[in-house]
């Protein structure tokens, strides 16, 4: 006699699993679509150059192109549209003439100022007037003019006076930076930076606040200096003699120097700028005089670096 033969194994599947997996599948099938987007080249600009707005991942079956100032598409700040079946450009309520928009929906800035600073606004239309929107930040920065160094005070008493140092000229979207003694200018109770840096404040002078000091600017535009820049020497009437150590510059520098001239005990004397006579290589003809106060007759020697 055979043995019963065993039943065969159903295993049941809840029919809301089912649905589950199918809907994943079917999700995970979708074709994805990139989003429109634009990309400013280069991404930071400095005056009087042109910006390249790229458009990329742009839709299927378009029929124009709107360009806008702002970040959202108003009438009053159309730049222009561009009309892709007969390559026509029209311009807009904030058109300037610098703007062309190419047939791939980029758009070029020519001779950007800083007042081209700000986001700026694609919209595609295509044949089933569908549109879409993307947005880019153009930074314009100024070109950096090479810096100098005014002060407020010429004769300031040891002890008492304070003496504030400025770095001109004054520009937007600038870094400024301050060394002292060739080192890099560390806070203390007596030396204070201004909330934009710009003004090195010393207070309560001595004669050991005779610097030299330089003050240098950078902003994302700036330009690299030269690998070996030509050397400086500048003369500074003085009671002594000394050369501090020299080091690479990295930014746009310019030295003010302070003598001090009365008694050398430690009583109240007078801390004043001297005349610097700044002689450039290697053409000692070329020279630029500041006409500060004059201590006496003897001097000293600083050696630093500029260009």
């Amino acid at each position: 006699m055979e043995p019963p033969s065993a039943p065969p194994c159903r295993v049941s599947v809840p029919w809301q699993g089912l649905l589950l997996s199918v809907s994943l599948l079917t999700f995970w099938n979708l074709p994805t679509t990139a989003q429109l987007t634009i990309e400013s080249v280069p991404a930071n600009a400095v005056e009087g150059s042109d910006v390249l707005l790229l458009a990329h991942n742009l839709p299927e079956n378009l029929q124009g192109y709107y360009w806008y100032k702002g970040e959202s598409a108003m009438d009053n700040q159309q730049i222009a549209l561009y009309v892709i079946a007969t390559q026509e450009t029209r311009p807009g309520s904030v058109y300037s003439g610098r703007e062309k928009i190419y047939p791939n929906g980029s758009l070029l800035f020519q001779n950007v100022t800083q007042n081209d600073t700000g986001f700026y606004t694609l919209q595609t239309l295509n044949i089933s007037l569908h549109k879409e929107l993307a947005s880019v930040q153009l930074h314009v920065y100024a070109e950096l003019p090479k810096p100098f160094i005014t002060s407020n005070n010429s004769s300031p008493l040891e002890g008492e006076d304070s003496v504030a140092l400025m770095c001109e000229p004054e520009t937007q979207d600038t870094t400024y930076l301050w060394w002292i003694n060739g080192h890099s200018l560390l806070e203390s109770d007596r030396l204070k930076l201004s909330e934009s840096n710009r003004t090195l404040t010393l207070l309560n002078v001595t004669r050991n606040d005779t610097g030299p000091f330089e003050c240098g600017t950078w902003n994302p535009m700036a330009r690299t200096p030269p690998s070996y820049p030509p050397q400086t020497h500048i003369s500074v009437q003085g009671p002594t003699s000394t050369s501090p150590a020299k080091r690479p510059l990295t930014q746009q520098h310019n030295i003010l120097g302070f003598s001090m001239s009365g008694p050398s005990h430690p009583h109240k004397s007078s801390l004043s700028p001297t005349s610097l006579q700044i002689i450039a290589d290697p053409t000692p003809a070329s020279s630029t005089t500041l006409p500060l106060a004059s201590i006496g007759p003897q001097s000293r020697t600083l050696q630093s670096l500029s260009w």
